[in-house]
């Protein structure tokens, strides 16, 4: 695993309505330069709706803006469709469409053409909706989550797999090293009655998509937006954590047997100190660089306490920096501020 240092990077989505010159924007300003996302562009950019073309059943209702999977029909066709591909290892079948997804192509081509000279990192990073957040929240036409549905639980997590190892492979014509996170944010339900899983199939979902995106030569992250079990995450084979570090990372310091493991096996964690809406307005590049100190403080402490050494140190080397979230829900003059602030706290606590 690299030593990343605080380099900078975002999760994704953002509040603009159209994609305008923001991508060259964030290639200049961030260190590992992630592809937009733009909901209220379009339903098709939805996080739910973004990656389902080419998947059997799903049915995106954009006056209603939902998506869902009709059972009722016969699916054999698209299925049998669906496995060949997947079988021929015909990445180029899952590849995200230009109407759902425009910012990874304007992303892709500012990538390209920035000379090497003026390129902050070697990385670029992409993303996709993680198998449990997509296969419980679309439903099917009796409201029964798809990941319940054991045929549709594995069309999920194939799909998934082979649109992170599509992002790869094509970031990788203008990046040498490539990041793909997995958007789970409905994992902050993990362990409720909200969710019929168990820790081995949620770990299994994972991983089997982590490994398509190491047969790619690329790092696998996780996002989860809200508190978790940290360490159910943390024993997956996932390389960088996500979290969203100014309102939880005094949760994460709970997991020092987990976290030391994880350390041990080269991971990195990407800290969301950068709160992505209004707080930001109360909040400066130097306090939020210190509210970090203090938090990897914290950990060092924890673990301290239960006889096990993870170092500030250590952990810098092993830090990347991000929003707590996504911007999608956020003002556009909100976003720029996101961005402004989180390239700057980064710039102070790479100085040490």
């Amino acid at each position: 695993m690299p030593e990343f240092n605080f380099l900078t990077t975002h999760l994704g989505s953002v509040p603009h309505p159209v994609i305008g010159d923001l991508p060259q924007h964030l290639v200049e300003l961030l260190d590992i330069p992630a592809w937009t996302q733009h909901p209220r562009r379009s339903f098709h950019e939805n996080m739910y709706s973004q990656y389902t073309p080419g998947l059997p059943g799903v049915v995106v209702d954009e006056l209603r803006e939902k998506v869902s999977v009709d059972t009722r029909t016969d699916l054999s066709p698209a299925l049998e469709q669906f496995y060949n591909s997947y079988l021929a290892d015909d990445l180029d079948a899952f590849a995200l469409h230009p109407d759902y997804a425009p910012g990874f192509f304007a992303m892709l081509e500012n990538l390209r053409a920035q000379p090497e000279g003026q390129r902050l990192s070697t990385w670029a990073k992409g993303q996709v909706t993680g198998p449990i957040s997509f296969g419980l929240t679309v439903t099917d036409q009796d409201l029964r989550a798809s990941l319940y549905n054991e045929q549709m639980a594995d069309v999920i997590i194939k799909n998934t797999a082979m649109l992170g190892r599509w992002q790869a492979r094509q970031l990788q014509t203008a990046r040498e090293n490539t990041i793909i996170f997995l958007d789970e944010p409905y994992l902050a339900s993990f362990g409720s009655a909200f969710i019929s899983l168990s820790r081995a199939q949620v770990t299994a979902y994972l991983d089997e998509i982590y490994e398509a995106i190491h047969a790619e030569g690329a790092l696998g992250g996780v996002h989860c937006c809200a508190n978790t079990d940290w360490g159910l995450l943390l024993a997956t084979q996932v390389d960088i954590l996500n979290l969203d570090a100014y309102g939880y990372i005094q949760n994460l310091a709970l997991y020092p047997l987990e976290l030391r493991e994880f350390l041990d096996r080269g991971g990195a964690i990407c800290w969301g100190i950068v709160p992505n809406n209004e707080n930001i307005l109360q909040e400066t590049p130097s306090g939020l660089a210190e509210r970090l100190r203090n938090g990897l403080e914290l950990i060092h402490n924890k673990a301290a306490a239960r006889g096990m050494r993870i170092t500030t140190d250590e952990l810098a080397a092993r830090s990347l920096l991000a929003p707590a979230c996504g911007l999608g829900s956020t003002s556009v003059e909100i976003a720029g501020l996101v961005f402004e602030v989180l390239a700057e706290t980064s710039r102070i606590l790479k100085r040490g």
